[in-house]
């Protein structure tokens, strides 16, 4: 079980926003818990004194390029990037020093994944630099996979099933927990308890965590399996739940 930083931005700032808050109509439903006029580049230079790998880059939406390159050159191969990844580009970023793109809406067509899309990429960079993002939200006792800046809900199931089905064409799975993801207020817990129970590739889950007691129920219901990432609660984005330098050590 591993510590995974992260590094969010929008409009080429390092920001914690609340999850599903992010929409094409920005102005009126974004919801902020932090922004910072640091560099994205400054927190990743701590994230490689501190020998923190595997971390996320990602990009809310336009305009965080070159704030994406800045932290990829600070931490070269040490942590990986989201955000508008696909095909044509994919390669680009692994060259200006990602160990791994995130890909979640461009392997999806009519709310399901395309398979071609998927094989395609592989071919292009190989399934060991490829993370693919299911993050997710609840709708009745289901988790099910949404895309487009977490606003389009497909019919694709988190469940053991997909990832059986996904596990050869990637070398990890990162999952938000879109409902709670920033709010601070607690994990999902039948999600994190339904993921501990694949004993495949590597998992990260993101969304709500808030206090160690979280961590440590993530620890058990993950039965030790499923790496974490911490956002809107970590001292260095302006919460008070968590210090960064207790997990980096702890579970680096």
């Amino acid at each position: 079980m591993r510590f995974r930083p992260c590094i969010d931005l929008h409009d080429g700032k390092v920001k914690q926003i609340v999850g599903g808050s992010l929409s094409d109509d920005d102005d009126n439903t974004l919801k902020t818990n932090f922004t910072t006029d640091r560099s994205a580049a400054s927190f990743a230079e701590r994230y490689r004194q501190d020998g923190l790998t595997g971390g996320h880059i990602i990009q809310l939406g336009p305009g965080n390029k070159v704030a994406a390159e800045s932290a990829l050159a600070a931490w070269p191969q040490g942590m990986q990037v989201g955000g508008g990844v696909n095909v044509d580009n994919a390669q680009d970023w692994l060259d200006a020093g990602a160990a791994a793109v995130i890909i979640t809406s461009w392997v999806f067509h009519d709310g399901r994944i395309d398979m071609n899309r998927l094989k395609r990429l592989v071919d292009r960079i190989g399934s060991n630099r490829l993370v693919l993002d299911l993050s997710c939200r609840k709708r009745d006792d289901d988790y099910v996979v949404v895309t487009d800046r977490w606003q389009t809900f497909t019919q694709e199931m988190v469940n053991i099933e997909l990832l059986d089905r996904l596990a050869g064409f990637c070398f990890e799975f990162l999952i938000h927990a879109v409902d709670v993801e920033g709010r601070c207020r607690g994990i999902e817990r039948p999600l994190v308890e339904k993921l501990g129970r694949w004993q495949g590739l590597p998992v990260t889950y993101a969304g709500g965590i808030h206090t160690m007691e979280d961590i440590r129920t993530i620890e058990t219901l993950g039965r030790g399996r499923i790496d974490f990432t911490v956002g809107s609660a970590l001292d260095i984005f302006g919460g008070s739940g968590l210090a960064y330098d207790d997990l980096a050590r702890r579970f680096s």
